[in-house]
């Protein structure tokens, strides 16, 4: 048995790097950008719309100028419900029949590509003693020193990524 203990050292200690979307935050925010595009003025008449469309968001509107600036409103109420615009998934605007529409996603976990992309800075630029490994759509970040692993986790918050990040169950 060659656990830590049995090593001499400490336990290792650890977080895992995810990316989930507040469900509850995601539904507040397209909930108060509905009620801002019922009462604008500039929305009256332009069938403009937000619903939910299974895991998707359907954005509506009678030109593509007019579901742009839902999309506005849209993203305006993530960013104040605290919710990361990288999140968001959006497409571009296409045309169905008389009306315009953008489907949003909401981007859960994190890709493979992305995950190997950290791993990497983890390995180039973090402290020696941090090692990193890739569990499904989250990371797993581990060190023998807390003070490391606070390191990574600031490293990581400076990188410009496509993904918006969480540090969870720091221990």
């Amino acid at each position: 048995m060659t656990t830590a203990a049995t090593l001499g050292g400490m336990a290792d200690s650890s977080f895992d790097i995810v990316s989930k979307v507040d469900k509850m935050e995601a539904d507040n925010a397209v909930n108060q950008a509905q009620k801002e595009i019922a009462q604008r003025y500039d929305f009256k008449g332009v069938g403009a719309s937000i619903e939910w469309s299974g895991e998707k968001l359907l954005l509506k509107a009678s030109t593509e100028e007019r579901v742009k600036a839902v999309l506005d409103v849209l993203e305006q109420k993530f960013i104040k419900r605290g919710v990361s615009l990288r999140s968001l998934d959006s497409g571009e605007p296409f045309a169905s029949g008389k009306e315009f529409r953008i489907e949003v996603g909401l981007k859960n976990g994190i890709a493979s590509d992305d995950a190997k992309k950290i791993s990497k800075i983890i390995r180039d630029e973090a402290p020696k003693s941090v090692k990193s490994q890739i569990q499904g759509d989250e990371l797993r970040v581990q060190s023998k020193s807390r003070d490391d692993l606070q390191a990574t986790i600031a490293l990581l918050k400076g990188k410009d990524l496509d993904v918006a990040l969480q540090f969870i169950n720091f221990r």
